[in-house]
């Protein structure tokens, strides 16, 4: 019996191979219609081959669930899964197979279904596993099925396994001393863990061979130590040093350094001929929250590198790699990496693909697997971006470096994330003084009767010839006799010497004492830059409203020099910075625009959404650019990779605008951990800006205050002593235009860099009173930390009224209408460092006045308040009066109408405080 069938070339499954039948196969008869008479052998053989390729299939997919990945369950291992039932396919054990071009490692050959279904079981359900079938690629997927399915038959040679060998036993031997000498200690070892050794032993090699210069880290605390005095040459008598309790910096420069923990490396590797640099950033105890910041720190030197093209905004540095290694709970746990995820591949934030490795001890603190998450794997939160998974147990160190170089070759291949997680165990607690019977009695059962790994690997090659015992014994022992060699030179070395090089050659850390800087500009290049900000081409449309709010009007104040508002200021700022040759990269939520619709530094084509930069189109040498970053919504994430950007570029004006400055809250770890502490901790400097729209318009909780108060806690401006210009941060209130103009232009003419946090204005960016002149930007001129009021007679002032910001036109307005003549509004510009100099000179010209008073819309325990008093009182020597708001719990109310009393109380409040 015949049958029709149309036989042509065609998929099967997502595979995508092609199967191609000749005539003489199964003695088709070619008819001349096109059409072929098909045998019924012919059917049941393509349809038994079909249903092959689906149990296949189901391997790929479900294979995971059934593989013995975890060394230390408690729960009972899947043994039937039921989309891996022969049966449910319509094959039986007996059936022959075809795996040609369907199952990469057989040999492409006939073979008995069970002997195939045995093979499927080796490659997916044993002590290594992949998850990679969601990917949204056909390529991808069929490329990675093929190199997976090959890793069961690759071939690990003699040296390699020794290598392996070597050093997870030197690892093991350093937990060992660090307990012997610092029994006290927590270390965060690696013991259960070696059999992460492998992955970065073997990655540091691909990536030297490969040609990858750099590798940038985020490392976690787990098995830190080991890995920086082991394969990344950190010496031993640094970290003993650190352990004595003596700093691992010179006495000459300011720090309060920071735990063990944190402490990083930068070491360049070789492997023969070839190297590669690797570099651990230090971190916090908040430890994903290091993950954005080395995805930054990897663009930023990406684009340095400049074999990508930065400059026409083309191809990134493949010679950069960024690696992210994570613990399981962690990992699933913290918000950041979901941030940081979706940055991936998004344009100004993707870094062309990040290696992660998971070192999953199946403990987040005490708490069990099983309730630290509510999916199957820590590493679920990969399948957001469709990142391949290898699941593998870390009791078997030659599969993890199988691992290693898939992940290598997928990464490099595709330039896009993939995840190892390596399954292991903590032979101790959270940490070595912890107790973990106390909530884990049954885990901690097995994990105490296991051997290490160590142990097992070594014994493994002496059963196969490769190592002797004594062998084994003679690594382990000279190993601890080269930390006790360095353990007695603990007190004769010397700490690091943090000096600036590289891309900081030239740069020096801030003195205590105030600099002015000129930061002015000549009139021609500020009118040639004002002007070039608001030319496109002539094809290009613009919105109408822009065409009157934007170029008309920017024209006009460019042109007499007057008038200059605060997107013009800030545009003749950025202009002027990349025409001395630096670089401006400002991310945010919609910055291009501004949130306010004030900026406009990115225009975008009406009719074809094209998008273009006016100030990146200064002049044909140009070597400064602008890079526009409208981000994700996020904060943290963003933040900390631009923080991490900064650390690499200090030639580039570094910008985060939050949406409103409360906002930055959402980013409170990376701000706190990073920002306001990363130079006293780490000597590590940074220019990064922070932009914070702050103003009581009436908004409500969540859009008025950027929370000043909070921030000013967290510097380290003196209360007792004069400040200079080595503070942790500098927090500034511009008022005026050219106030900011000179703020962002001093972030980079400055032979320091110091993080910048400016409270930005919302209603001000407009306001006609707060314009700026040309003559105010000229060269001679710079930010001045105070404005005094030059509209009063000091000998009629009799009282003095300090306030800062965009209250400072509010309290102008009131004294104008009312025609007050004995009153001076005297604004303070600058919080940190405090302008405790400036501040006496102005004072100094109202010898009448008897009363100080300092005067801000946000409530009293907000705001500026409690800082300023107490600097005012103890250096300037005078006491300071209150008004304003009553304190509140909300930053600000949410009723128009008790918003409307309010403003006209703190408007009116200074003037009729001595009418009492």
């Amino acid at each position: 019996m015949l049958s029709k069938v149309v036989c042509r070339s065609g998929r099967l499954g997502c595979n995508n191979r092609k199967w191609y039948h000749s005539d003489n196969v199964f003695g088709y008869r070619k008819k001349t219609d096109g059409m072929f008479s098909v045998p019924e052998q012919a059917l049941q053989y393509r349809s038994k081959q079909s249903n092959f390729f689906r149990l296949v299939t189901a391997y790929r997919e479900h294979g995971h669930k059934k593989a013995s990945i975890d060394p230390i369950s408690l729960s009972k291992h899947m043994s039937q899964i039921p989309e891996l039932e022969v049966k449910r396919y319509g094959l039986n054990e007996t059936d022959f197979v075809d795996t040609q071009h369907i199952l990469e490692c057989s040999g492409n050959r006939k073979m008995a279904l069970k002997e195939a279904v045995e093979l499927l079981e080796d490659i997916y359900c044993t002590n290594i596993s992949a998850e990679f079938t969601f990917l949204e690629s056909e390529e991808e997927r069929e490329w990675f099925s093929a190199e997976f399915e090959k890793l069961h038959s690759a071939e690990i040679d003699s040296d390699t396994k020794l290598e392996m060998a070597k050093e997870m036993l030197k690892a093991q031997e350093f937990d060992r001393f660090l307990a012997a000498k610092y029994p006290g200690l927590k270390r965060y070892g690696g013991e259960g863990a070696e059999g992460m050794m492998p992955f970065f032993m073997e990655l540091f090699r691909l990536s030297a061979v490969g040609g990858v210069e750099e590798i940038v880290s985020a490392l976690p605390h787990r098995g830190r130590l080991n890995i920086l005095t082991g394969l990344l040459k950190y010496p031993p008598a640094l970290m003993f040093r650190r352990l004595k309790g003596e700093k691992d910096f010179p006495d000459t420069y300011q720090a309060t350094g920071d735990v063990l923990s944190h402490i990083n490396a930068s070491v360049n590797l070789h492997f023969g001929n070839d190297k590669v640099h690797v570099t651990v950033l230090k971190n916090p105890s908040h430890l994903e929250a290091v993950n954005p910041v080395s995805m930054g720190k990897t663009r930023a030197k990406q684009m340095l590198k400049r074999d990508g093209d930065y400059a026409a905004h083309g191809r990134l540095s493949d010679k950069i790699l960024n690696l992210q290694v994570h613990g399981d709970a962690a990992f699933i746990g913290q918000g950041v990496n979901q941030e940081t995820l979706n940055m991936c591949r998004t344009p100004h934030f993707e870094v062309g693909g990040t290696i992660h490795m998971v070192t999953n001890n199946q403990l987040g603190f005490t708490t069990p697997a099983e309730r630290g998450r509510s999916s199957r794997y820590c590493t679920d939160l990969a399948k957001m971006i469709s990142a391949p998974i290898i699941h593998v147990n870390g009791d078997y160190p030659e599969l993890v470096l199988k691992a290693t170089r898939l992940v290598f070759e997928y990464q490099r291949k595709f330039r896009k994330d993939i995840f190892l997680d390596i399954n292991c165990f903590r032979l101790w607690g959270h940490n070595e003084l912890d107790d973990p019977f106390f909530t884990n009695p049954l885990l901690y059962k097995i994990i105490r009767s296991k051997r290490s790994v160590p142990d097992l690997y070594a014994e493994k090659l002496i059963n196969e010839g490769l190592l002797s015992t004594e062998e084994k014994v003679n690594i382990s022992k000279d190993h601890s006799t080269c930390l006790n060699q360095e353990y007695k030179q603990t007190d004769h070395c010397k700490p690091y010497d943090p000096s600036f090089k590289n891309n900081w050659e030239n740069f020096v850390q801030a003195q205590n004492q105030i600099t002015i800087w000129d930061t002015g500009v000549n009139s021609d290049i500020l009118s040639f830059v004002g002007n070039k900000s608001v030319k496109y081409p002539d094809d290009f449309k613009i919105h109408p409203t822009l065409q009157k709010t934007y170029v008309k009007s920017r024209l006009a104040k460019i042109s007499q020099g007057l008038g200059i508002d605060w997107a013009t200021a800030e545009t003749l700022a950025f202009g002027s910075l990349m025409y001395e040759g630096y670089n401006v990269r400002i991310s945010g939520q919609d910055v291009g625009r501004g949130t306010f619709s004030h900026r406009h530094v990115m225009l975008v084509d009406q009719d074809t959404n094209e998008i273009y930069i006016p100030l990146n189109n200064l002049h044909k040498e140009q070597i400064g650019y602008m890079e526009v970053a409208n981000s994700t919504l996020s904060e943290e994430a963003v933040l900390g990779y631009e923080y991490g950007f900064s650390l690499e570029s200090p030639r580039n004006l570094c910008i985060w605008e939050a949406q409103f400055g409360d906002f930055f809250n959402g980013a409170q770890i990376p701000f706190d951990t990073f920002v306001a502490t990363g130079e006293p901790k780490w000597l590590l400097s940074s220019g990064l800006t922070m932009l914070l729209p702050h103003g009581y318009d009436g908004a409500g909780p969540d859009h008025s205050s950027s929370r000043i108060e909070r921030i000013l806690l967290q510097t380290d401006s003196k209360e007792d002593a004069v400040d200079g210009d080595n503070v942790n941060l500098q927090v500034c209130q511009p008022s005026t235009p050219a106030q900011y103009f000179h703020l962002l232009r001093r972030q980079m003419v400055r032979n320091f860099r110091k993080p910048l946090i400016i409270i930005a204005p919302k209603t001000l960016l407009r306001l006609s009173e707060a314009t700026s002149s040309f003559s105010e930007m000229l060269p001679g001129t710079s930010f001045l930390p105070v404005l005094g009021d030059n509209m009063c007679d000091p000998e009629k002032v009799k009282k003095v009224i300090l306030t800062s910001g965009k209250h400072y036109y509010t309290l102008l307005n009131k004294k104008l209408s009312s025609n007050i003549q004995d009153t001076a509004l005297i604004r303070l510009e600058s919080f940190s460092p405090f302008p405790t100099a400036e501040l006496l000179q102005e004072l100094g010209k109202y010898r009448r006045a008897t009363v100080m008073i300092w005067s801000q819309e946000e409530p009293r325990n907000m705001g500026a308040w409690s800082f300023v008093k107490a600097r005012f009182e103890n250096l300037v020597g005078r006491k300071i009066i209150y008004t304003g708001r009553p304190t509140l719990a909300a930053s600000a109310v949410g009723v128009a109408e008790i918003h409307k009393h309010e403003a006209k109380f703190v408007e009116e409040r200074p003037f009729a405080f001595m009418s009492r």
